[in-house]
């Protein structure tokens, strides 16, 4: 269980508050480079840690991430004119490039220098792999840009989508480094997901329901180990690597291709669940990308025009009670990634964490917490930046191997649990 002032700490992310301070020292994800796919195309609203911003791209290709309200009188931008390199109110025609500056006011004298006056609050908005990224915290403080595996490698090797959540980041993320539950809630996906299935690593995650959970303290987080029994003597080995704020990467299955997720806040109530699926020393196949496209896998399908999933709590995630009873899934929700959504957004908004009961197998995500309030403690009282800014943290990979039961999981796989560009991977 956690004290309810310590929830608060970690799970509260608007502006000025220590978690939302914390969160904009790192570059994050903050739209696919789809939503903007070209020169003077329409503007998208986006909301990340309690700001309202418009994203766009101008004439020349440069993308911006601003402000969403005009500063005259305070009209959504949405509505702007994406015309010769910047976006102009509909309103009086106020006009502001990509950095927030105002261009132009038509209805002042240009010798006047009024618009020189005028900025809007704006942050870079970067492309590194199929993700536009941004920075929300003091220039001075700027890490270098992203170099996670899965936006640094070909572009036919990766696959990245997301999802709007309706319940706050922490829960999101815990449910992506608990292991445990994938021998229940993930027991029929294992067995038919065209994404999943077929791998010899699934068998021991049916056989084994009781996994015992070894953390290991990183410098960007933590690797999270679940060992479960495999042949006499030897033990299968899930590792998770988690890196701070909300970085996870499941363990690989077979030569499927290896996915993960960053759990952002839109606020204190919702969150981007983005999840990417790549393979480090191969092409994507058709069936494979068509498969994410379909909502396998870690994905998911969505209301027309939007990114809410079209599985959602105003129809009960499409519940299937008569599949449940078959054992079709375990929970009759259909696909991995809303059967995940599903429970953690059930367990409301904000979950209230003084009634927990932890066991053994939640050590990762006790260890998790411990870390972050830690870090959040230190960059609120001392103003020390946070782990996992730096492109060392973030060159990780996750693993799943069999190992003899007197091996470390972690001397075994040292050099495994490290991205480097054209290395096979270890999987099961």
């Amino acid at each position: 269980m956690l004290r309810k002032e310590v929830n608060e700490l970690l799970t509260q992310t608007n502006a000025e508050t220590p978690m939302g301070e914390m969160f904009r020292q790192y570059w994050i994800p903050a739209l696919l480079s789809s939503e903007l796919p070209e020169d003077d195309c329409a503007p998208v609203r986006v909301k990340l840690l309690g700001e309202r911003l418009i994203a766009f791209r101008d004439s020349k290709g440069r993308y911006g991430l601003m402000d969403e309200f005009c500063a005259h009188r305070g009209v959504s931008l949405w509505f702007g004119r994406n015309e010769e390199g910047g976006l102009r109110c509909p309103y009086h025609g106020w006009k502001y490039d990509v950095n927030g500056n105002c261009i132009e006011v038509p209805s002042e004298a240009e010798e006047s220098g009024f618009c020189e006056r005028i900025k809007l609050q704006a942050y870079p908005l970067v492309k590194v792999g199929d993700v536009l990224w941004t920075f929300m915290g003091p220039k001075e403080n700027r890490p270098p840009l992203p170099e996670w595996e899965f936006a640094t490698v070909p572009s036919d090797q990766t696959f990245t989508s997301k999802r709007w959540q309706e319940c706050n980041w922490l829960q999101a993320m815990e449910g992506g480094i608990d292991s445990s539950h994938v021998s229940f809630l993930h027991s029929g996906g294992l067995q038919s997901d065209p994404l999943f299935k077929g791998a010899k690593g699934n068998e021991y995650n049916l056989a084994d329901k009781k996994p015992v959970f070894e953390v290991t303290e990183t410098e960007g987080g933590l690797f999270i180990g679940a060992r479960r029994n495999a042949e006499a003597g030897k033990h299968y080995w899930r590792i998770t690597p988690w890196i701070m704020p909300s970085f996870t990467m499941v363990p690989p299955r077979g030569d499927h291709p290896q996915h993960g997720h960053f759990w952002i806040p839109i606020d204190d109530e919702n969150c981007w669940a983005w999840s990417y699926d790549y393979h480090p020393t191969r092409a994507l196949t058709e069936e494979e990308v068509q498969a994410m496209k379909d909502g396998h896998g870690i994905h998911n399908e969505y209301v027309p025009g939007t990114f809410r999933p079209l599985q959602n709590k105003d129809n009960d995630y499409m519940m299937d009670r008569d599949a449940q009873r078959r054992g079709e899934t375990y929970s009759g929700i259909k696909g991995i990634a809303m059967q995940d959504a599903s429970l953690q957004e059930s367990m409301g908004p904000i979950c209230d964490r003084t009634k927990e009961n932890l066991v053994s197998t939640d050590n990762g995500i006790i260890m998790a917490r411990h870390r972050l309030r830690k870090a959040v403690t230190a960059f609120r009282d001392k103003g020390t930046m946070p782990p996992g800014r730096e492109p060392a943290h973030q060159k990780v990979r996750s693993v799943a191997v069999v190992l003899d039961a007197e091996q470390n999981y972690v001397e075994a796989c040292q050099d495994a649990l490290t991205s480097e560009k054209g290395k096979e991977r270890t999987s099961v």
